[in-house]
């Protein structure tokens, strides 16, 4: 089995926020799946299915941003699940818009909810797929986050929400190698 949790901020305030890319992929992941994530537990909203013949739980913690750990902890306990197959999807603002970068492990960085998560956890060995949303140095970093991408980052934004879900297909399926092959690197690839 294996957990998916993508990472955003619940209520429409948000919901196509730059924050929320992780929730945007995993809706993407989700579709292709077949998988509908309606059910509550885990302080998440979350789905249950299968990808490549794997058992898959999507989550989609509602515990805002920078409690994401809580959530994900949750589940990972529940399930008693290995934390290598826990794979975390998630904006970043040091990278390009629309650029991945996929991982095994690693720090946060600067990213309040990987933070939280590695916290509660207590390890930052999983997988993650990081998705660029840049950054704006005029404006102060939680409004750029909490804005929604304009038309022409959007542009660049909608086809990383979808290879971030195949990546994480990919990942699922033993191949984070060709993820990174096929999706680390600039958003035009």
């Amino acid at each position: 089995m294996f957990i998916i949790a993508g990472l955003g901020n619940p209520g429409l305030s948000y919901k196509k926020s730059r924050h929320n890319a992780g929730f945007m992929a995993l809706d993407e992941l989700a579709a292709k799946a077949g998988i509908k994530i309606k059910q509550k537990g885990f302080s998440s909203l979350y789905g249950e299915g299968a990808i490549g013949g794997e058992r898959v739980l999507l989550l989609k913690p509602q515990t805002y941003m920078n409690l994401s750990g809580d959530a994900v902890q949750q589940a990972v306990h529940f399930y008693r699940l290995p934390l290598d197959r826990l794979i975390v999807i998630y904006d970043d603002i040091d990278l390009q818009v629309g650029a991945l970068r996929i991982r095994a492990r690693g720090s946060a960085g600067t990213h309040k909810g990987m933070k939280s998560i590695i916290s509660c956890v207590g390890s930052d060995a999983f997988p993650r797929i990081r998705i660029g949303v840049g950054r704006d140095d005029s404006l102060v970093l939680k409004d750029y986050v909490l804005k929604k991408p304009s038309r022409q980052e959007l542009e660049l934004l909608n086809p990383a929400f979808k290879n971030a879900a195949e990546a994480a297909r990919l990942i699922v399926s033993g191949s984070l190698e060709e993820a990174q092959a096929r999706f680390n690197g600039n958003a035009d690839r």
